[in-house]
């Protein structure tokens, strides 16, 4: 696993990140709306937010003296990536435990 998704998905791992996250989804937001819809302090916000900036999640602007943040979509690619590994893999054997599974009650492995 990749730094980069080792730190997304740490960062992931708190319920008020993923809020957050939520709300950002919606729209860009400076830092004292955000804060206003959430149940956790100001400060919480910021700490929060500052975590998932690190892991690449969210991304800050600063227009005049407000701070606004908006998801990063190349940090969730990241987190996709690693992810998709595992459904392909998924998959893969589920293909290969259904041809079994017909082979031996005698179905053909394709039906039209």
């Amino acid at each position: 696993m990749s730094g980069y998704a080792a730190a997304a998905l740490d960062a992931l791992g708190d319920p008020n990140r993923r809020l957050i996250l939520e709300r950002l989804a919606e729209r860009p937001q400076a830092v004292g709306v955000l804060a206003a819809t959430l149940p956790i302090s100001r400060p919480a916000v910021s700490q929060h937010l500052r975590v998932l900036k690190q892991a690449g999640l969210v991304r800050e602007s600063v227009e005049g003296t407000r701070h606004v943040y908006r998801v990063d979509p190349a940090g969730f690619a990241t987190v996709q990536d690693y992810l998709g590994r595992f459904w392909s893999t998924t998959m893969d054997n589920f293909a290969r435990l259904a041809a079994a599974e017909a082979e031996r009650s005698g179905e053909p492995g394709e039906r039209a």
